[in-house]
Formats: C-alpha cells, sequence, structure tokens
C-alpha cells in the first residue's frame, strides 16, 4: 500500500506539463497559475484538516516552496526552448540523482548493503532509461539552445531537490507543510515573473490554476510518502511519471521522433518500469 501512494505523484505529475503545455501562455503566465493552484489546494486542505504550526514549520515550509518555484519557473522556461520530450527526461534524471544522494548520504536510507546494490542498480536502470527517451538523432536545436536548456534544467533541479529536501531533513508532516509552503509559491513566483512585457494575468493563467492543483495533489502525497518510504525510494517512484509525460509530449503535445529515436523512447520506458519496480522491491527487503 505505501508503493500505491508513493506512485501518485508518478501519475498527477505526468500529467501536468502536458496539460500546462496544451492550454499555452508564457513562463510567467505559467509559473503564476501553477502556484496559485497550488495555493487554492493548500486552502481546501487547511478547511478539512488543521495543521500544527510552529515557527520552525512555518518558516521552513515557507523557505521550500520558495525553492520549489525557482524550480518551476526555469523549468517551464527549458519546455519553450528545448520541449517536454526533452526536458523531462533530463531534469527527471537530475533530481533522481540529487535527491537520492541527499537521501542516502544525510539521512541514511539503503542501510544494508543489499538495499545500496539493488537502490543504486535501480537509479542507474532509471536514469539510464530517463537519457534513452531524451536521445535526439539529428540536433535540431543547436548546441547553444540545448546548452542554454541545460543550464535552466540545472537550476531548475537544484531548486526541486532542495525543497524536497529541507522539508523531509525537518521532519515536518506534508499536512503542515502545504500551506505555508503554497504562500512561499505564489510570493516567490511573483518576484520571478515580476519583469516582462506580457500579462501575468490572463485566461491561460486562470486555466493553468488546474494543473497546479494536481501538482499539489501530488506533492502531498510525495510528502506523505517520503514519511513512509524514505526520501530516496519515495522521490525516485514520484519521478516515474516521466514515463507518461514524454510519451505524451510525442503522442499528445505532437513533438516530432524519428523512428530510430522512437526505438529509444520505447527501449527507455522500459528501462525506467524496471528500476521504479526493483526501487520498491529495495524497501520490502
Amino acid at each position: 500500500m505505501n508503493i500505491i501512494i508513493a506512485l501518485i505523484p508518478a501519475l498527477l505529475w505526468g500529467i501536468m506539463p502536458l496539460i500546462i503545455t496544451k492550454v499555452g501562455g508564457t513562463a510567467r503566465q505559467q509559473t503564476m497559475g501553477v502556484t496559485l493552484g497550488a495555493f487554492v489546494f493548500a486552502l481546501i486542505v487547511f478547511a478539512f484538516r488543521k495543521p500544527d504550526f510552529t515557527a520552525e514549520t512555518l518558516v521552513v515550509s515557507f523557505i521550500t516552496g520558495c525553492l520549489w518555484s525557482v524550480g518551476q519557473m526555469f523549468q517551464l522556461q527549458s519546455f519553450k526552448i528545448i520541449g517536454v520530450s526533452k526536458a523531462m527526461p533530463i531534469s527527471t534524471g537530475m533530481q533522481l540523482v540529487g535527491t537520492t544522494l541527499c537521501g542516502v548520504l544525510l539521512f541514511h536510507e539503503w542501510d544494508t548493503t543489499l538495499r545500496l546494490i539493488l537502490g543504486f542498480s535501480a537509479l542507474i536502470l532509471i536514469i539510464g532509461g530517463i537519457f534513452l527517451t531524451s536521445y535526439a538523432e539529428q540536433q535540431v536545436d543547436g548546441e547553444k539552445t540545448l546548452s542554454r536548456g541545460l543550464v535552466l534544467l540545472t537550476i531548475s533541479s537544484l531548486g526541486y531537490i532542495s525543497y524536497v529536501v529541507v522539508i523531509q531533513g525537518f521532519h515536518i508532516n506534508g499536512f503542515d507543510a502545504i500551506l505555508p509552503q503554497a504562500v512561499g509559491m505564489v510570493l516567490s513566483a511573483y518576484l520571478l515573473t515580476f519583469n516582462g512585457k506580457e500579462k501575468r494575468f490572463t485566461k491561460r493563467t486562470w486555466l493553468i490554476m488546474v494543473p497546479g492543483m494536481i501538482w499539489a495533489g501530488g506533492n502531498l502525497a510525495m510528502l506523505y510518502a517520503n514519511g513512509l518510504v524514505g526520501v530516496a525510494t519515495g522521490f525516485s517512484l514520484s519521478q516515474l511519471g516521466v514515463v507518461i509525460s514524454t510519451l505524451g509530449g510525442i503522442l499528445i503535445l505532437g513533438e516530432k521522433k524519428t523512428k530510430k529515436e522512437m526505438a529509444f523512447v520505447i527501449l527507455g520506458v522500459i528501462l525506467v518500469v524496471i528500476g521504479g519496480v526493483l526501487i520498491g522491491v529495495t524497501k520490502g527487503i
């Protein structure tokens, strides 16, 4: 049952970038829409379950919300440059490496030799599969464009990794964190999107609140699951949504792939799924 809960974020986060990209809008509008959606979700949860706030919970959760907004803003910018089907696998791989290493080194997860061997073997399979899905037979984007995308994804991944690790490091319950975290997201997003010519609040901004609420549901499930199965396992499983977003980018958004690239995508997806199953097995040992 714990593993099933840990897989909920993968489903929700897999469809989220597809909806955002389909709705459209600028990175500024998308960032504001997602964070406002997360804030509305947090208010709904708050209405039904009163959190146990402390000064530490409020401050730490707020800071992690700011860190997440940094991650989201730069990831959305990368979608515009290199596309969802290429950006998501790279982003996921960076986050998996960073978060899993933090879980093992800082929180002493995978505390037996067998768990370490199986866990890192699973991680290698997942990362290998992720980079296979991002294989490009022809570099139509150009090296400069790809390099710019990688810089944006590196900054994005650092923000995402920090928000996960810091919350877990302070042992803050997901239900307690969600509202102050959402406040941090909205305020940080507002500051990050302050400069720009296009309007921040349009019809698209309000529509993107829906995937924002979807993300928030996945976030709550991940924070809860991390307390059950640990950061290394919980976060790794949550990132299996890359299968949905990668295939969705091709099939739904119409991002073009050659036959060779499709073969790599299919092989990569298979490796990611095998790695995810192995991660689940590792926790049960």
